[in-house]
């Protein structure tokens, strides 16, 4: 149900977590069908649909299965042989099971009433670990807020050197963002976390008149709430939880890039910590390479393109369709297991970033003081309006780099702006700490909100 990497031995843990590979490894899998199947008989049994002692036997039967080779090479030839997804487990299940089992087993239920609920209890239980990961994340990023929310560093447009800002400004728009992911985990777990219990055709035929209080218990049993109507056609809420995980991963990605951008060797603003062992190149020794923040982009590549699949499935014909609820075994898994390898990583990278301070504020100087025009212009605009301001300020920023001469000599020998501006308003202009705007002011806001 997931992809060579993720399942590789060797390379599995470049690609999922260990807690969330427990959720989704076949065994589980199969353990918790056991468990869906041992809940359906017993409540089948209380309503009279099925003998009392074949719900009881069902029960303890299915708590004893062994899931070894033996029984996952039975469930394997069967589905085979017959080329019904279910099938094979019932057949194995029926020739270790005693006559209850064989007879009553399954009885009424269809594949997406376990597979769809299975899913439910899988993807309640790989959220509940997300929205640790999300919390623990948010703290790092409280920490680096505080610790730099007076940073000085060039913020850049269009990879260019714009005004400056704070790197605790750069960090709390990183858990704004994070912190609308935990919120949006939260409420989706109002529509995701429902039971199947259907039938054939989603009219509960098969439970006779006490269907909808069989679904309901046997939902309820679970841990998952009783659908308002069945939804064997209706992929809308697992759609959903993919574009979800590719809003997360994208986080994830846009922070790594920035911090890939970010440690560039001309940069230097930002190094990611790796461990000393770890081999950078093979065949250039000097080389730390930006692992963990380009991982993030090929996790998040993996779940953008995968998730386009569930989209895929939002179409069905009539009132079941096999080609959107199989794909999604392929994909929910894959991208599930992906996108808690990304949370994984991005505590890794943000816990252990080495922040540059003296090389943020070397960097401003780069530009040529040409990052202070903006305080320039806006001065001069109260003299001569803001047109004319910003064509004199921005001939001199060009006249400036023509020259090769700093950004703020250009100002003072330009008498249109020296007759506007005294020496001193220009030097108060040209200081870092003025020209900050409202960014600690807007990291405070931050801190205090998450």
């Amino acid at each position: 149900m997931t992809s060579l990497f993720v399942e590789s031995s060797i390379y599995q843990n470049s690609w999922s977590t260990e807690s969330l590979r427990k959720i989704f490894d076949e065994k589980s899998r199969i353990r918790t069908w056991l468990e869906i199947l041992a809940v359906l008989a017993e409540v089948q049994s209380k309503f009279g649909l099925i003998p009392k002692s074949a719900g009881n036997s069902i029960k303890e039967f299915c708590s004893q299965v062994e899931i070894d080779s033996e029984l996952l090479n039975d469930i394997k030839e069967g589905f085979e042989q017959s080329g019904h997804s279910m099938q094979g487990l019932i057949n194995a299940l029926a020739k270790r099971g005693g006559e209850d089992v064989r007879n009553w087993l399954y009885f009424g239920a269809t594949v997406q009433d376990v597979t769809d609920t299975w899913f439910s209890i899988a993807l309640r239980d790989a959220r509940e670990q997300f929205l640790l990961d999300i919390n623990a994340i948010c703290s790092i990023t409280k920490n680096l807020m505080s610790e730099h929310r007076d940073t000085i560093m060039p913020g850049r447009t269009h990879g260019q050197h714009g005004l400056p800002i704070t790197f605790g400004f750069k960090v709390a728009g990183w858990a704004c963002e994070l912190d609308r992911h935990r919120t949006r985990l939260s409420q989706l777990g109002n529509r995701m976390d429902e039971g199947q219990l259907c039938g054939g055709v989603g009219s509960l035929s098969s439970l006779d008149r006490h269907g909808l209080e069989i679904q309901k218990e046997f939902c309820n049993r679970l841990g998952l709430r009783d659908p308002t109507i069945s939804w064997i056609s209706s992929r809308d809420v697992f759609a959903e939880w993919g574009q979800l995980l590719v809003l997360i991963t994208g986080t994830a990605d846009r922070i790594g890039h920035e911090i890939y951008n970010l440690q560039r060797t001309e940069i230097a603003e930002l190094i990611e910590i790796t461990p000393i062992e770890t081999v950078g190149s093979i065949t250039m020794p000097h080389k730390q390479n930006p692992e963990i923040s380009e991982h993030l982009g090929t996790l998040a590549r993996v779940v953008r393109h995968n998730a386009a699949i569930l989209l895929e499935g939002l179409v069905t014909d009539h009132e079941r369709d096999g080609r959107s609820w199989k794909s999604e075994w392929h994909v929910l898994p894959l991208i599930t297991l992906v996108s808690g390898k990304s949370l994984e990583l991005l505590k890794l990278i943000l816990s252990n970033l080495e922040v540059q301070t003296l090389k943020m504020k070397e960097n401003l100087e780069i530009s040529g003081e040409q990052i202070f025009s903006e305080g320039v212009m806006l001065a001069l605009a109260k003299k001569l309006g803001k047109n004319q301001a910003q064509k004199i300020v921005y001939k001199e920023a060009m006249n400036a780099r023509k020259k090769r001469i700093s950004f703020k000599e250009a100002v003072l020998n330009n008498s249109q702006i020296s007759s506007n501006l005294s020496a001193e308003d220009i030097d108060e202009i040209f200081k870092n700490e003025n020209r900050l705007g409202l960014c600690t002011a807007m990291v405070d806001r931050v801190l205090n909100k998450i």
